[in-house]
């Protein structure tokens, strides 16, 4: 519907300017044939000026004009006629007879009587409308100051949310100045605030009863904007500025104040720590106390325990004395049986010690007799053998001598040995030194030669 309408402006305007053009245009072509017969001139375009002369004018078609700007007002008027409320907007229909008509046009499109009726839009969305503590060119909004009881001036930063009543948009076209924010909100809140800040003092305003104010405000700008047809959705207080001069006494009471809170503080801080200590020396008794009682109810019980088990335990102990009385008359019972024992197994190791001494004794001599026996057997044997071969004294000796000696026996005849030569010739010299000297042993019937062994590597 929108689009149409755009439409339908577009060809009344265009119906408007195709009538101007035509009438336009005829009327310059008439322009043209007069000033052409006006000319006085004889060249040769005469004969056809004078042609042209003699046909009568064209007339200006003013009907067709007028059907094309009859067509055109027509589809302005239908576009008139068309009213369209975007969202979160309202209108009232606005007659120029009877005034403004009630009832609310809401967003969409509307059919109006053109000419006649005229619809106002009104922003039906919510608004805020703000004001500064103080001057500042960063922020925007209206002065707002007040005066607290004392005569002091305090800058007030609100901000007021608000919305108008659709339902009731022809009482406020009708009744409230245009725009409703500038002129019917900031009044009213301008007042309300003066109204309400003489009843606190500075301090009061700016710490303890900020929020009182607040409220107090709000309720009022509320009740009296609701009259109007304005719906106030909440009233916010953002700031507060203080006198200069004020403001750092302010500030140096407060911190008065909260050292004096600071030390009131600590002081029952300090008060509670002494119940506590109180309370835990009195808890401590009390369980020293308990405990005394529970030690002494465990030493009655443990009496009690022990009397009773001495019941018991004395007949017990009688039986365990008896025992231990049979015990020691066994153990001594058996103690003389096994000293008897010992002594009877010490006389017969005696006895058999003497029987053993009398064996290894006879068993020596004995063994004595056997050996000299054999000792002299081996002598007579020895005696015998050196009778019969005196040289084996001298091999002995040299065995004997040294073990690096090797004695070798070769017969004395010599036959069938090939160092019979050397033999001879050595022991040639042995002979005659012992016929020199005048022996009568006879001559020996085996040689001896020696000769030194090598001596052995390690």
């Amino acid at each position: 519907m929108l689009a149409l309408k755009y439409l339908l402006m577009i060809l009344g305007a265009g119906l408007f300017g195709s009538a101007g053009a035509l009438v336009a245009y005829d009327i310059f072509l008439s322009a043209q044939l007069r000033r052409l017969l006006r000319r006085n001139t004889t060249d040769e375009t005469g004969a056809e000026v004078g042609a042209l002369a003699h046909r009568p004018f064209q007339r200006v078609r003013w009907r067709l004009a007028l059907q094309l700007a009859a067509a055109g007002a027509l589809a302005i008027l239908i576009t008139e006629s068309i009213v369209v409320i975007p969202d979160g907007a309202a209108g009232v229909r606005v007659s120029q007879i009877w005034g403004a008509q009630p009832g609310t046009l809401y967003p969409g499109i509307h059919i109006v009587t053109p000419l006649v009726d005229s619809v106002a839009i009104f922003d039906t969305r919510e608004q805020v409308y703000s004001t500064v503590a103080s001057e500042n060119a960063k922020q925007k909004g209206d002065l707002l100051t007040v005066q607290a009881r004392e005569g002091l001036n305090i800058g007030l930063a609100v901000s007021v949310r608000y919305r108008l009543e659709p339902k009731r948009l022809d009482s406020i076209h009708t009744n409230l100045p245009q725009p409703v924010g500038e002129e019917v909100v900031a009044p009213v809140v301008a007042t309300i605030y003066r109204q309400l800040a003489p009843n606190y003092m500075t301090r009061e305003i700016f710490a303890t009863k900020r929020e009182e104010l607040r409220t107090k405000a709000a309720e009022a700008i509320t009740s009296r904007l609701a009259s109007d047809g304005i719906i106030v959705r909440e009233v916010l207080l953002r700031d507060l500025q203080l006198p200069a001069e004020y403001a750092k006494g302010l500030e140096g009471l407060l911190l008065k104040e909260q050292e004096n809170e600071r030390l009131g503080t600590e002081q029952e801080i300090k008060g509670k720590q002494v119940k506590i200590a109180e309370l835990e020396a009195e808890a401590q008794k009390a369980r020293d106390v308990k405990q005394a009682e529970a030690q002494a109810q465990v030493r009655v019980l443990q009496a009690k325990a022990e009397s009773d088990a001495m019941q018991y335990t004395l007949p017990l102990k009688q039986k365990q004395i008896e025992q231990t009385k049979l015990e020691a008359q066994a153990r001594k019972e058996s103690t003389l049986q096994n000293a008897e024992a010992a002594a009877q197994a010490k006389v017969i190791d005696s006895k058999a010690e003497v029987e053993r001494q009398k064996n290894l004794s006879d068993a020596e001599a004995n063994r004595i007799r056997v050996t000299a026996a054999a000792d002299a057997e081996r002598m007579k044997y020895e005696a015998s053998v050196l009778k019969s071969n005196p040289m084996l004294i001298q091999k002995i000796i040299a065995e004997r001598l040294s073990d690096k000696l090797q004695i070798m026996m070769v017969p004395m005849d010599g036959k069938n040995f090939f160092a019979n030569d050397v033999m001879r010739s050595a022991f040639s010299g042995a002979n005659s030194s012992s016929s020199d000297d005048g022996s009568d042993d006879p001559a020996p019937t085996a040689t001896a030669s020696a000769q030194r062994k090598p001596p052995k590597r390690p």
